[in-house]
């Protein structure tokens, strides 16, 4: 392994950059915690409708139940390098009531419609209240782009 030079982002650069991966991007880590059995992590197939982020899962999943009572979670994009973490609080959406806009964005996306599937799916949406970006250590300081729902640049 050897070392990459790293120029420092401003914190506009960083928050665009976080969009597009967003944007772009098909997987992401689910992070939920039951309040008896600990943590529990999965990837997930997302959209990002510009405000929050999208996923499915079984109904009567761990993540799901897990969110029913802990809504907290963390989401985190698969890179270790470029660097994307998102922090807020997950809402559970049966198919059949998910936001009609959503699903067919969903849909569109990933090329795969839950609300067709035979066993019963929910759309989780997280609405990020913190989001921290950064690329190696150069750029931890200044690495929250968003908090309390806000971006900062």
């Amino acid at each position: 392994m050897h070392a990459t030079k790293i120029t420092r982002r401003d914190p506009a650069q960083r928050k665009r950059d976080t969009l597009r991966r967003l944007g772009a991007e098909r997987d992401i880590w689910l992070s939920t915690a039951h309040p008896d059995h600990g943590p529990h992590q999965l990837p997930l197939w997302f959209l990002w409708d510009g405000q929050a982020v999208w996923m499915c899962t079984g109904a009567n999943s761990a993540t799901a139940r897990n969110i029913r009572e802990e809504p907290r979670v963390r989401l985190a994009l698969p890179d270790t390098f470029d660097v994307v973490l998102l922090q807020g609080e997950a809402e559970c959406w049966p198919a059949p009531d998910v936001p009609k806009e959503a699903a067919d964005a969903f849909t569109a996306k990933l090329g795969w419609d839950p609300r067709t599937a035979e066993t019963p799916y929910v759309y989780v949406r997280v609405a990020p209240r913190t989001v921290r970006a950064w690329h190696g250590e150069p750029e931890l300081r200044g690495r929250v782009v968003m908090r309390d729902g806000v971006w900062l640049a």
